[in-house]
């Protein structure tokens, strides 16, 4: 385990705590707020913060390794959203906080685990529209930065 790779697995752990220190003390009423633009309650997009931790991690290793990403779009993922709103509309807030704290730490053990080499690999990233992108913008700009982006938008939903 290099520092660099520490310093950003703290971040994402970090995150992810900031997300759950605010949603556990939501009432129920609050957990089903409707966060704006996207129309999904503030429950669904804790387990959907979670949910995505795996799937940004599998991006990011394959990154690590130099593997071009191609079929992550925009599209796509709005797809996945939806489709992750309506199967979990109902999600308790035990649930999602549960899954939120083992897949944030699944996360930034696997960052624990990348060495300098592989944080500085880039590949074609489809989401930025194929610039090569490193292995540490990536972690930066999902698993660590997804919580954030999403508590933002929360705290501003139960400020309305």
């Amino acid at each position: 385990m290099g520092r660099r790779s520490e310093v950003l697995a703290t971040r994402i752990e970090e995150g992810a705590a900031a997300l759950a220190a605010v949603a556990s003390t939501l009432s129920d009423a609050q957990w089903r707020t409707v966060v704006r633009p996207d129309g999904r309650t503030v429950g669904v997009i804790v387990h959907h913060v979670a949910s995505m931790y795996p799937i940004e991690i599998d991006i990011v290793r394959k990154v690590a390794k130099g593997t071009p990403i191609t079929d992550v779009t925009w599209d796509v993922v709005a797809q996945m959203n939806a489709a992750h709103a309506r199967e979990h509309a109902a999600i308790t807030k035990h649930d999602a906080l549960d899954l939120l704290q083992r897949h944030s730490r699944a996360a930034a053990d696997a960052v624990r685990r990348l060495g300098d080499d592989e944080l500085d690999r880039a590949a074609p990233f489809s989401l930025s529209f194929g610039a090569p992108m490193t292995a540490q913008f990536v972690i930066e700009d999902h698993p660590l930065r997804h919580p954030w982006h999403h508590l933002a938008r929360i705290k501003a939903a139960l400020k309305s």
